[in-house]
């Protein structure tokens, strides 16, 4: 598992994730939390399963070997 998630995408995902989860905590919707918590998880471990199926990767450096 290496890093495919990139310093400003973590951000971004780190505080739509807190939002995400604080309001579905706030209006009790399970799937709000969910999401968030995906979000929060991707951002800290910094790779996203859906990037790595899709080939992306939103600046980590990698080397080319």
């Amino acid at each position: 598992m290496t890093c495919n998630v990139g310093k400003i995408d973590r951000i971004i995902r780190g505080v739509a994730g807190v939002a995400a989860l604080a309001w579905g905590i706030i209006n009790g919707n399970i799937i709000a939390d969910v999401v968030g918590g995906v979000l929060l998880f991707t951002a800290l471990i910094g790779w996203c399963p859906l990037c790595a199926l899709l080939g992306i990767n939103t600046g980590c450096n990698t080397k080319n070997s």
